[in-house]
């Protein structure tokens, strides 16, 4: 079964709404997938979703560590992946991907189908597309 949600964001300016309208959305998921073409806001979206969520670390891109660990002020961790970079699937089983998904903490997932196979049957799936007019449409989808 799955829902779904369309929201539009015209620039930064709508970006705390924006986020505010998917933690409330996604509030019963804990793994949370960012899709979309390079340069959509995946990154973009995941500061201001952890700002919202009361993270106190540093929020960046974890293309190198593959992933990030932050905490936030009520002491909930929420962990940040990007897997662009991963070539072989072999190497998420060496930082025990899978005990991060099932771990009951917000997981946020950039290039989530570079791993398809490992992702767990219930997610919010966030499609970004990015609209001539630099516009995006973020599409919801809750999958349970």
């Amino acid at each position: 079964m799955s829902t779904e949600l369309l929201l539009k964001s015209k620039g930064l300016n709508d970006l705390e709404k924006v986020a505010q309208e998917i933690i409330s959305f996604g509030k019963e998921n804990d793994i949370w997938l960012l899709m979309g073409q390079m340069g959509a806001g995946k990154t973009t979206l995941s500061k201001e979703l952890c700002r919202q969520l009361g993270v106190v670390d540093l929020v960046q891109s974890p293309t190198f560590s593959l992933v990030n660990e932050y905490l936030t002020k009520s002491g909930n961790v929420i962990y940040h992946f990007d897997f662009y970079r991963i070539e072989d699937i072999d190497e998420l089983a060496n930082i025990g991907v899978e005990e991060y998904f099932d771990s009951g903490n917000l997981c946020l997932i950039e290039w989530p189908e570079k791993v398809s196979e490992l992702i767990p049957d219930k997610y919010l799936k966030m499609f970004i597309e990015v609209l001539e007019d630099d516009t995006r449409v973020i599409k919801l989808t809750k999958h349970d």
